[in-house]
């Protein structure tokens, strides 16, 4: 290397600007399929109208004996559908979902794996939100193949009427989070999830089960994905099961055979795409490879956890268990008047209110890889900042004693928006709730796929905490963080544990809208920074 060679000067110049994200490569928000025909999906269903807090519970209202396909249209629209449109002076046109996506890119896509349900022939579809529409990529029954990817031998999936898959497209996040985009699209695969749990069985009293162990490359083959693009995240089983029979679905030939090339292939790639090694990498080490691996995997889940129950110490602030439910809203009111908020009002919230939201969203999930004396894998810790009968202060959260326990006193509102990522939010909210997870603990047990159903769980979590909050007409908004720095905050009690997500809560203020900050965390550490030695101790 000499002097003249001014490639790598310039090569250095280059990758050291500074700019907003690349606006002119923005990844299209819908998948299309060019050349196949939309399926339209009929819109004359009424919202779901069991209370809020009872769905997400779990606890079902209404009931239906059958899985049709304004049924699944319904599912579909409060799950993942496009609920309104506003044209903004400068944005244009805006799209707003049913479910909470970190900075509106919804990389998460929905399918449909159906035994032939009445309005709809059986096949593999793909779920087009902007046109409330389907795609059929495969005509005919294809559960049992689902099932084999399943290592499932039940009638779980081969003889549910219907399973979503829900698959995370890596770029369409990527393009603005890079590499930390990974997590963000398990959490937006969450908030979706709480919605459809919610809808499904406390909405139409449909069984519904989460399903996160499963033969990776065949569930993407299935559905014809580019694996290194878009990748199956997990499967949902709806509805009674009795369509099919299943006896022999791990052992049938033709659920081994190598399957025919989907009916239409999906414009891939994007001008401008990047692609983030890291990404593939983490994704491509929690795979499954084989039915045997899933059926180990499972049967890991299934062991009682070997260093017990998880207990906190004697001094107890409040117990949730039989806690008085309040009143709220529809569930179908409470997705379509959800929105992340963007500004609280500093006010009080009832300790009822902040009960029934913890509560019923941190409610034990329907789930593949929760089993025996394991609740959940996440620990929700909390900063109080304005709930009446709770003395301000950070709280952890038992799943297992459903307890609340006081850790420290004080008002903590400059810690809650420093460790916000210095988001007024944190600051401004009743309450952040801060879900985390003993990796450790949760790798030595499930692999590296404890690490996508950790982040699943804490979306869901979120999920249902959004609306919950709007049930009873509060305000949610999920956020990034501090990873490190929300730890060392809650320990040492959160010794060990890592951040997976989080969600405020509180009384949305008049004027919705993100109000400039700058927490007196943030300034003292830029001074520090500033420092001509080490800080003093």
């Amino acid at each position: 290397m000499n002097n003249q060679d001014i490639d790598v000067t310039r090569d250095y110049h280059e990758s050291t600007k500074l700019a907003y994200i690349n606006l002119t490569n923005k990844p299209p928000l819908y998948k299309a399929y060019p050349g196949l025909a939309d399926i339209t999906l009929p819109t004359d269903f009424a919202p779901p109208q069991t209370p809020t807090l009872e769905a997400v519970a779990g606890n079902p209202g209404e009931h239906s004996d059958e899985l049709d396909l304004t049924a699944l249209a319904r599912l579909l629209y409060f799950s993942a559908g496009v609920l309104h449109k506003r044209i903004l002076p400068v944005a244009g046109e805006v799209h707003y979902r049913a479910a909470a996506s970190a900075g509106a890119l919804y990389p998460v896509e929905v399918y449909a794996v159906t035994g032939g349900i009445p309005g709809l022939e059986a096949g593999v579809y793909h779920f087009t939100p902007d046109r409330f529409a389907l795609t059929q990529l495969r005509s005919g029954d294809y559960r049992r193949e689902l099932a084999a990817a399943a290592a499932r031998d039940d009638s779980q999936i081969a003889e549910s009427p219907m399973t979503l898959v829900f698959t995370a497209m890596f770029w369409r996040s990527a393009w603005k989070y890079r590499i930390r985009s990974y997590r963000y699209c398990f959490w937006d695969a969450g908030t979706i999830l709480a919605n459809t749990l919610a809808v499904a069985r406390g909405g139409a009293g449909l069984p519904a089960r989460l399903v996160t162990g499963f033969v990776d490359d065949e569930v993407n083959t299935l559905l014809g994905l580019d694996q290194e693009r878009e990748a199956a995240l997990c499967l949902v089983p709806v509805g009674i099961a009795g369509a099919a029979r299943g006896e022999t679905l791990l052992t049938t030939q033709a659920s081994r055979q190598p399957l025919a090339t989907i009916k239409g292939q999906p414009t891939e790639g994007y001008e401008g795409e990047i692609e983030y090694p890291e990404i593939i990498q983490a994704h491509a080490a929690s795979c499954l490879a084989s039915r045997e691996e899933v059926v180990g995997w499972r049967e890991s889940a299934a062991e009682a956890d070997s260093t017990g129950p998880r207990e906190t110490r004697e001094t107890r602030a409040v117990s949730l268990r039989n806690a008085a439910q309040p009143e709220s809203q529809a569930l179908g009111d409470s997705i379509a008047g959800r929105g992340s908020t963007r500004h609280f009002s500093r006010s009080n919230i009832s300790l009822e209110q902040f009960s029934a939201i913890l509560d019923n969203s941190t409610k034990q999930l329907p789930a593949d890889f929760l089993a025996g004396e394991t609740v959940s894998l996440v620990d929700p810790y909390i900063i109080v900042n304005a709930v009446e009968g709770l003395e301000p202060g950070a709280y952890y959260f038992s799943p297992l004693t459903r307890e609340l326990e006081l850790l420290k006193r004080g008002d903590f509102r400059e810690e809650a928006g420093h460790l916000c990522f210095e988001q007024a939010l944190g600051a401004d909210s009743s309450a952040v709730v801060y879900f985390l997870a003993d990796l450790d603990r949760i790798l030595a047990r499930y692999g590296n796929r404890g690490y996508r159903t950790a982040q699943l769980e804490a979306g869901v979590m979120a999920g249902n905490a959004y609306l919950c909050s709007h049930s009873l007409g509060l305000g949610a908004t999920g956020m990034t963080f501090y990873d490190d720095d929300v730890t060392e905050f809650f320990s040492p009690h959160a010794v060990g544990k890592s951040m997976m997500f989080l969600v405020a809560l509180g009384n949305t203020d008049k004027v919705n809208r993100v109000r400039p900050f700058r927490s007196k965390v943030g300034v003292l550490l830029d001074s520090l920074a500033r420092g001509a030695g080490k800080p003093a101790s």
